[in-house]
C-alpha cells in the first residue's frame, strides 16, 4: 500500500471540509488554508522523491484489483505536475491573506480554494480515463465558483465564456470516453493501452484520439478554441487569476501528455502532425494578442496561451529531447506565470490599476518590487540564465534535429514578441515617470504585514525560477527521467496492471 499517492487528494478535501465547519470564523480559515496547502506540499515533495527512487507507484481503491477498480497512478510526469501544484497552492494561500477580502471569504474562497486543489491532484494522479473526466468536473464547478465571487459585471461576462467552452470540451471528452468504452470494454487508462493496441480498426482510433485532442486542447486554451481564456483570467481576484495561471490549463496539456503518449500512439504522423501546427499557431495567436493588450492582467493572460504552445510542441515532435523540453517547460512555466499574476497584484494593491497607462514610477519607488518582476519576466521571454532559456532551448533544439524548421521559426519569433511585452510592461509600470495626481486611482495605503504576505510568495517563487536555471541539470535530468516513461508506455502498463494485489482498505 501507498498512502502517499492519495495524500495530494485527501489533504485538500479534509482542509475544505474543515473550512466549511469553521464558516464562521476567517481566522481559522486562513490557519487552515496555510496549513493545508504546506501539508499538500510536503505530501507531494515525498510523493516524488518515492517515485523518483522506486519506480510507478499504484494504489487501487476499495479492494478492486485492476482494471475492474479505480486505480491511482503516480509516475514521474504525475508526480512533478503534484509538486508544482503543491508549490502553487501554499504560495496563492499565503498571498490570498494579504489580497481577498472579507466578502470574498465569507462566500467561501479557501474551502473553494482547497476543492480546486483536490481536482487539479486528482486529476494528475488517476489512472481512470472516466475519473479523469470527474476530477476535470470537480475543477470546473470550483473555478467556475471562484470566478465569479463578487458578481461584477466584468467577472460575469468571463464565466459566461469560461464555463460555456469548457462544457463544450467536457461534453466531447464524456462522448470520447463513451465511444472508447464500447471499443475496449475497460475505463482503466492501462488497460486501455493494452487493448486498443490489438484492435484492427484504426479509423475510429483515429476519431476518438481527435476528440480527445479537441476536449483536452479547449482545457488547455490551445488554438483554435483559447478565447475563454483571456476573457476570464483578468477578471477576477488576483490570487484567483494566479492560481488558475499556474495549474487549470497544464491540466489539460498534461491530459494531451498521458493520452498521446499511453493510449494514442499509433499514428504520431497524423495525430502528432495535427499537435505540431496546432502547437505552432497556438504560440503565434498567443502572443500576437499579447502584444495588442494594455492591461497588465490581459497581457500575461494571452501569454499563458502563447506558452501552452511550446508545451504541446515538446509532444508533438515526440522524441526524446523533445519530450524532456516539455515536461522542463512545464515546470519553468507554472512557476513563472504564477509569479507575474502575482506581481501584477501587488502593483494593483500599490497603485489601484492594471492599466499600463495609469501605472509608472515602481522601479523609483518599490526598486524590490522591480527585481520581482524582472526575474520571471526575464524567464518568460528566454533570458538566459533564468529557468526559460533552458526550457525554450531544449524545446527549439529538438524541433531542429526534427527538422520541424516552419515552427522553429515560430518559436524564436515568439520569444522575441514575448520580449517585447515584457519589456513593455516594464516602460510602462516601471521606468516610467510616475503619472499626474489626477490618473492615479485612489487606493488605500498598504501596510507592511499586506506588504509582506504579499512579497513573501513572490519572492519564493522567484527563487525557484532561479534554482531551475542556475542549477538546471538535477531539472533536466528528472525531466529525462519522466520523458523516458512517457517514451516506454509498457512501463506504465506493467506497473498498474501487475500489482493489482496492492489495495487500500
Amino acid at each position: 500500500m501507498n498512502p502517499q499517492i492519495a495524500l495530494p487528494i485527501l489533504i485538500p478535501l479534509f482542509s475544505g471540509a474543515l473550512s466549511l465547519v469553521f464558516w464562521r470564523s476567517r481566522a481559522v480559515q486562513r490557519v487552515i488554508a496555510v496549513g493545508g496547502t504546506a501539508a499538500l506540499l510536503l505530501t507531494s515533495l515525498w510523493l516524488l522523491v518515492t517515485v523518483n527512487r522506486d519506480g510507478i507507484l499504484v494504489m487501487h481503491m476499495g479492494s478492486w484489483p485492476a482494471p475492474f477498480g479505480i486505480s491511482l497512478v503516480a509516475d514521474l510526469l504525475g508526480a512533478i505536475m503534484v509538486v508544482l501544484t503543491g508549490i502553487i497552492g501554499f504560495a496563492v494561500a499565503l498571498f490570498s491573506l494579504a489580497t481577498v477580502g472579507r466578502g470574498h471569504e465569507a462566500y467561501g474562497y479557501f474551502p473553494l480554494m482547497h476543492l480546486l486543489l483536490a481536482g487539479v491532484a486528482g486529476a494528475f494522479l488517476t489512472g481512470d480515463i472516466f475519473n479523469l473526466y470527474v476530477w476535470f468536473e470537480v475543477m470546473l464547478v470550483a473555478s467556475f465558483a471562484l470566478l465569479i465571487l463578487g458578481s461584477e459585471k466584468a467577472q460575469m461576462e468571463g464565466a459566461i465564456k469560461y464555463v460555456t467552452l469548457n462544457l463544450v470540451s467536457s461534453v466531447i471528452f464524456l462522448v470520447a470516453v463513451g465511444l472508447l468504452y464500447g471499443m475496449v470494454g475497460t475505463l482503466n487508462m492501462a488497460d486501455i493501452a493494452r487493448r486498443l493496441a490489438t484492435l484492427e480498426n484504426d479509423g475510429m482510433v483515429d476519431v476518438l484520439a481527435m476528440m480527445f485532442m479537441v476536449a483536452f486542447g479547449i482545457k488547455a486554451a490551445a488554438f483554435p478554441l483559447f478565447f475563454w481564456l483571456p476573457a476570464s483570467y483578468h477578471t477576477p481576484p488576483v490570487a484567483v487569476s494566479a492560481l488558475f495561471a499556474g495549474l487549470l490549463t497544464k491540466v489539460g496539456v498534461y491530459a494531451l501528455f498521458r493520452v498521446f503518449t499511453l493510449i494514442f500512439h499509433h499514428s504520431p504522423g497524423y495525430t502528432h502532425e495535427i499537435l505540431l501546427w496546432g502547437a505552432g499557431l497556438t504560440m503565434l495567436s498567443g502572443v500576437l494578442g499579447a502584444a495588442a493588450q494594455f492591461e497588465f492582467r490581459r497581457i500575461l493572460s494571452f501569454h499563458i496561451v502563447s506558452q501552452i504552445g511550446y508545451m504541446i510542441l515538446g509532444l508533438a515532435l515526440f522524441t526524446p529531447l523533445a519530450l524532456i523540453g516539455g515536461v522542463f517547460y512545464i515546470m519553468h512555466h507554472i512557476i513563472v506565470k504564477t509569479n507575474l499574476f502575482l506581481v501584477s497584484g501587488i502593483v494593483h494593491r500599490l497603485r489601484g490599476s492594471y492599466d499600463l497607462k495609469k501605472l509608472g514610477g515602481l522601479y523609483k519607488s518599490h526598486p524590490g518590487l522591480a527585481v520581482l518582476f524582472l526575474i520571471p519576466a526575464l524567464s518568460l521571454a528566454g533570458m538566459p540564465p533564468l529557468s526559460g532559456f533552458f526550457a525554450k532551448f531544449i524545446v527549439v533544439r529538438a524541433a531542429i534535429e526534427a527538422e520541424a524548421y516552419g515552427v522553429t521559426f515560430i518559436a524564436l519569433l515568439v520569444g522575441l514578441l514575448t520580449l517585447y511585452s515584457m519589456t513593455k510592461i516594464w516602460a510602462e509600470v516601471f521606468w516610467k515617470a510616475t503619472p499626474p495626481e489626477g490618473d492615479i486611482v485612489p487606493f488605500p495605503a498598504v501596510s507592511q504585514r499586506e506588504l509582506w504576505l504579499m512579497s513573501a510568495p513572490a519572492v519564493g517563487l522567484a527563487a525557484c525560477t532561479l534554482l531551475i536555471g542556475l542549477n538546471a541539470e538535477p531539472f533536466y535530468a528528472l525531466a529525462e527521467a519522466s520523458a523516458a516513461e512517457l517514451l516506454t508506455p509498457e512501463r506504465y502498463i506493467e506497473a498498474v496492471l501487475g500489482k493489482a494485489e496492492e489495495t487500500t482498505p
